[in-house]
C-alpha cells in the first residue's frame, strides 16, 4: 500500500516503514482495529515538507479516542475552537495536555499571570490577535517548522502502548538515521518520548530540548519550556500579503 507522505519525506519515511516487522505491516495494512487509520497516521509527513522541518516533536502515541487522533502528535481532533466565553473551550478543558500547553503560552506571552491560570483570568484575555482553533495551532507549528510525530503512531488500546512503541522503534531508529544529516532539532515530551534519545546509536547525535510531558502541571511553569516556545508565537495569528 503506498504511504500517504509528501514526495519529499518518501524515500526516508519508506526506508523507516520498511524496517518494521513484516507481521506488523500486515497489521497497519489490514488497516482495521487500530486508529488513526492507514491513510491518516502518517500526516505528519503529508503537510510539512522535509525542507521547511527544523524540529521534531516527539509525544507518546496517539489520543485514545478515534475523533481526536489525527495523525499528528498533541492535536486533537475533537477540539473544534480553544476559547469559549468562559475562558478555554469545553473541548480543551478536557484534554490536559493540551490545556496546559495553551496556558503556558498565554504564561509565556504575558497574557497571565502564574498567580492566576483560572478560566476567569483567561476570559477577561484579548484575543483578538490570538488564534482560536486547532487547525491554526497545527499550522502555527508547522510553519515555525515543527514536524509533530508520536513515537508509536497508531492506537488499540492503553494495554498495548509499549508494544506499538517498541514494533515503531526500528522505524524511528531507521527514519532518524536519515534524518542525522539535516540541521534537524528533538523535541522530547515525556519519559517515553526521551527513551528515542537513550536507545539511539552513539553514531546519531542530535540537539534536543527536553520537557516534562504537558500533563504535569509543572509544565505550565518551566522556564526551559517558556524560553523554548516564546519565540516560535504558536498562539498567535500569522498574517500572510
Amino acid at each position: 500500500m503506498a504511504l500517504h507522505v509528501d514526495p519529499s519525506w518518501k524515500e526516508i519515511v519508506e526506508y523507516a516503514y520498511d524496517g518494521l516487522s513484516p507481521k506488523y505491516r500486515e497489521f497497519l495494512e489490514k488497516d482495521k482495529g487500530y486508529f488513526p487509520t492507514f491513510s491518516n497516521f502518517l500526516n505528519a509527513f503529508h503537510t510539512l515538507e522535509l525542507k521547511n522541518t527544523k524540529y521534531v516533536l516527539f509525544g507518546q502515541d496517539p489520543y485514545p479516542r478515534r475523533e481526536s487522533a489525527n495523525g499528528y502528535a498533541f492535536i486533537d481532533a475533537n477540539v473544534k475552537t480553544l476559547f469559549s466565553q468562559k475562558g478555554f473551550s469545553k473541548e480543551v478543558n478536557k484534554a490536559t495536555s493540551l490545556r496546559n500547553f495553551l496556558k503556558m503560552l498565554l504564561l509565556s506571552d504575558g497574557y497571565l499571570k502564574e498567580e492566576d491560570l483560572s478560566q476567569e483570568a483567561i476570559s477577561k484575555i484579548d484575543k483578538s490577535e490570538l488564534i482560536d482553533s486547532i487547525d491554526a495551532l497545527r499550522e502555527n507549528f508547522e510553519r515555525s517548522g515543527v514536524l509533530l510525530l508520536n513515537t508509536a503512531l497508531v492506537f488499540t488500546c492503553k494495554e498495548d502502548t509499549k508494544l506499538h512503541v517498541k514494533e515503531f522503534r526500528v522505524f524511528m531508529h531507521r527514519f532518524l538515521s536519515r534524518l542525522s544529516k539535516y540541521n534537524i532539532e528533538l523535541i522530547l515530551f515525556g519519559a517515553m518520548a526521551k527513551d528515542i534519545k537513550k536507545s539511539l546509536p552513539s553514531a546519531l547525535e542530535f540537539k534536543t530540548v527536553e520537557t516534562p510531558h504537558p500533563y504535569n502541571v509543572g509544565f505550565i511553569t518551566d522556564e526551559k519550556v517558556q524560553k523554548f516556545f516564546k519565540p516560535l508565537h504558536l498562539f498567535h495569528k500569522r498574517y500572510h500579503l
